[in-house]
């Protein structure tokens, strides 16, 4: 069973929904008794970093996440909840993550002359620099689809998969068991549904 983590911070319906039509069984579920007996975690979101880190205290989620991560099993973030998966973020001011990816998120901003609208949304080209084994079906060029205001800033050797937006954008990211999209692979075609299913079969 995948534990599609619900702590209040949206687009759970649609991840649960992509893993039904791939075969796979998903629960949503806000119980840290669920999280501990799945086989596989993911953790979606929309919205602010500061408000999904205080929606998983208050739900008592936060060390049955960092716990089970830590015994090896297999967790992705989707789009937010990719970013908290870093040490801290800048999103009104300065919030702990979870800590279970070097690194911290801040605000995308365009460089200098570059007139690009942020957030950052709609359908990018990734480059592939670390083969994982969620990324093991896409190749250079592949497109998914983003929509985001802030980016990870983490070392390369945590980088699965790069966009460019003005400057590089990790795209997926990684540590051991733990992976982060910062794309939404459930609203990304054939592309997405393709890493959702190379997770679940971790």
């Amino acid at each position: 069973m995948i534990a599609v983590i619900d702590y209040g911070a949206g687009n759970i319906f649609s991840v649960k929904n992509a893993l039904a039509f791939l075969g796979f069984e998903g629960k949503l579920t806000g119980n840290a008794a669920d999280i501990r007996t799945a086989d596989h975690l993911i953790l979606p979101g929309v919205g602010a970093f500061p408000d999904a880190m205080r929606m998983l205290a208050e739900r008592g989620l936060i060390e049955a996440i960092r716990t089970e991560a830590a015994a090896g099993k297999p967790l992705l973030g989707i789009c937010l909840g990719m970013q908290i998966l870093f040490e801290r973020g800048f999103e009104f001011g300065e919030t702990q993550g979870l800590g279970l990816i070097d690194g911290f998120v801040d605000k995308l901003e365009p460089p200098p002359g570059e007139n690009l609208k942020i957030p950052h949304m709609g359908w990018d080209s990734m480059e592939v620099v670390n083969p994982t084994p969620v990324s093991r079906t896409v190749t250079n060029g592949d497109m998914v689809y983003f929509v985001h205001s802030y980016k990870a800033v983490t070392p390369r050797e945590n980088i699965s998969l790069l966009a460019c937006y003005g400057q590089e954008v990790p795209a997926l990211v990684f540590r051991g068991n733990v992976y982060g999209a910062q794309f939404h692979p459930e609203k990304s075609g054939d592309v997405g549904l393709n890493i959702l299913r190379s997770f679940a079969e971790l």
